[in-house]
């Protein structure tokens, strides 16, 4: 660190981070210092050299212990910066070429004062970490303060050395993928009594939204986007860390089975609806009809049908009153013969109402009475008589 700076340092912990302190020794003092704790899982604190020229950083909780993490000032304009993290046996190690107040363009790095790459990129990664890794680093630079002038001049110059040891430490775990939203916890080289796993998530926009998950299955089933890691639980110790493993949510599927169910359940409703309208204008059509029929019957006097072989007969009975009773008596004695016509025909005679000017007439053409003409044979002859009294 270059001379009055700072860095946030974060402590994640699997259990409660209102549990832990942590400590700094600068030089040969040592202060306490209170964690501000972000959640259940996360604190940070901010970490300062002040006057010293190094600090050692580590937090506690009465029976756990973090890692360290010792920051050292210079006073060089390039600075070699080393993981906070310590290098573990099989891990990959990052080590950058930064400078101070502006970027490197050309980087050179160098181990127990050797050149270590032909490269010239401000980044120098070991994929996998080996004992023969542990050294003394430094990086040689080159660059130029284009934020105050395009026309800087290029400048050039070293990073103090930073010691990297790397260390064996438990055996690490590895996360992959079993299917599109199913992740798996391995460890090929953890003993037989790391049965179960810590699951660990971060979010891609807050890498301080660190927390461990319920599930302490070694398979998972991931829902939310993000960053997977894990650890394997080894009784009364755990695993290393393993890989961070990226995943994507996947949009969800709509379910359209409660939409088509709905429009159903419409379609049918509105059948119903219309079915029953209809039933009830049947209905209502049904009983005018009735009406009209018996408005019928009791508006046009007595009616009586006598159905023969395709012929039809009507006789229709008027109310006669006490006057027309003689030309009824007169009728009935002499009658009347209906002229004979051919079959499928019918004959009607009505009678009407006679006044006491008609009687003299109809008592004559009773007794002359009146013959009718005889048709031929496949015909019918139909006699309609009145209504008699008496004689009749």
């Amino acid at each position: 660190m270059s001379k009055g700076g700072g860095r946030n340092l974060v402590l994640y912990v699997d259990d409660d981070a209102y549990g832990w302190k942590c400590f700094v020794l600068r030089g040969e003092s040592g202060f306490v210092i209170k964690p501000d704790v972000l959640n259940k899982t996360t604190a940070v604190i901010y970490a300062e050299l002040k006057e010293a020229k190094r600090a050692t950083f580590w937090c506690e909780n009465g029976t756990r212990r973090s890692n360290a993490v010792t920051l050292k000032m210079t006073e060089l304009k390039v600075m070699l910066d080393p993981p906070a993290a310590p290098a573990l046996l099989g891990e990959s190690v990052t080590l950058s070429c930064r400078v101070w107040g502006g970027k490197a363009e050309t980087a050179m790095f160098y181990k127990d004062n050797k050149p270590i790459t032909d490269r010239t990129e401000d980044t120098y990664i070991i994929t996998n970490a080996t004992q023969a890794d542990t050294g003394q680093y430094r990086c040689h630079a080159t660059y130029r303060y284009t934020h105050i002038s395009a026309d800087a001049a290029r400048q050039e110059g070293d990073s103090d050395a930073q010691e990297l040891k790397v260390i064996g430490g438990p055996p690490a775990a590895t996360v992959d993928s079993t299917s599109h939203n199913n992740l798996k916890c391995f460890c090929r080289d953890c003993p037989d009594n790391c049965k179960s796993c810590y699951w660990y998530h971060t979010l891609f926009n807050d890498s301080f939204a660190h927390r461990r998950l319920p599930e302490k299955t070694q398979i998972i089933t991931v829902k939310e986007g993000g960053l997977y890691s894990c650890r394997r639980v080894c009784g009364k110790g755990f695993s290393r860390f393993s890989n961070v493993y990226s995943y994507t949510a996947q949009p969800e599927p709509v379910n359209v089975l409660p939409i088509v169910v709905a429009a159903i359940l419409m379609v049918l409703g509105v059948l119903i609806v219309v079915l029953i309208a209809l039933k009830r204008r049947r209905r209502g059509g049904s009983s005018v009809q009735a009406t009209a029929q018996a408005k019928d019957k009791t508006t046009g006097g007595d009616y009586e049908q006598i159905q023969l072989t395709d012929q039809a007969v009507y006789h229709t009975l008027g109310e006669n009153t006490d006057k027309d009773k003689a030309k009824a008596k007169a009728e009935a004695e002499g009658g009347y013969e209906a002229l004979e016509k051919r079959q499928e025909e019918a004959v009607y005679h009505t009678l009407g109402e006679n006044t006491d000017k008609d009687k003299a007439k109809a008592k004559a053409e009773a007794e002359g009475g009146y013959e009718a003409l005889k048709n031929r044979q496949e015909e019918a002859v139909y006699h309609t008589l009145g209504a008699a009294e008496g004689q009749g």
